[in-house]
């Protein structure tokens, strides 16, 4: 990782329908328009459902983020060959951070970032929207916290130490 660079990063979770598809378009909203390093996110689930639920998209909406572009899809694109190289990998649900994850080209560092699913949130309309403005507020703030982060000037341990912590604010 090299000033000025563009960092990859990788949000898993199990149906990639719900938590990895806030943290993706929030990661590209916050890291693409940083002064110095931009991050490109993507997202991705071990057993995609195929379609990404509409809350997670209303929420990014919500707060003016571009929706267009979204799909549920498998990890596996991401662990062949031409596929972007990750320098970061976060699990965003108990489940993933579980499961054996494929061999990423590359060796990124990892961290587990579980957010409760609000996709499993039952009730009206209004209770499964708090859940999701819940979940992405919480992924909002570690986001920020890991942008904050000096990448250029730290070495792979001191990173791979911090990405772990800001998991568990």
């Amino acid at each position: 990782m090299t000033e000025f660079n563009t960092y990859n990063v990788l949000f898993i979770c199990t149906g990639n329908t719900a938590r990895s598809i806030l943290a993706e378009g929030l990661m590209n909203d916050l890291g693409g328009r940083l002064p110095g390093p931009r991050f490109k996110a993507y997202s991705a689930g071990s057993q995609p459902k195929g379609v990404v639920n509409s809350f997670a998209l209303q929420t990014l909406a919500n707060w003016r983020i571009p929706t267009d572009g979204f799909r549920s899809k498998s990890w596996d694109e991401f662990a062949k060959p031409g596929a972007p190289v990750m320098d970061f990998v976060f699990t965003v649900c108990d489940n993933a951070a579980g499961e054996v994850c494929p061999f990423w080209p590359g060796q990124p560092m990892t961290a587990h970032w579980g957010v409760p699913d609000p996709a499993a949130v039952e009730g009206s309309d209004d209770e499964k929207a708090k859940a999701f403005l819940s979940a992405a507020v919480t992924l909002k703030r570690r986001i920020e916290l890991m942008l904050a982060l000096p990448l250029p000037t730290l070495d792979t341990q001191r990173i791979q130490r911090e990405i772990k912590d800001i998991g568990s604010r």
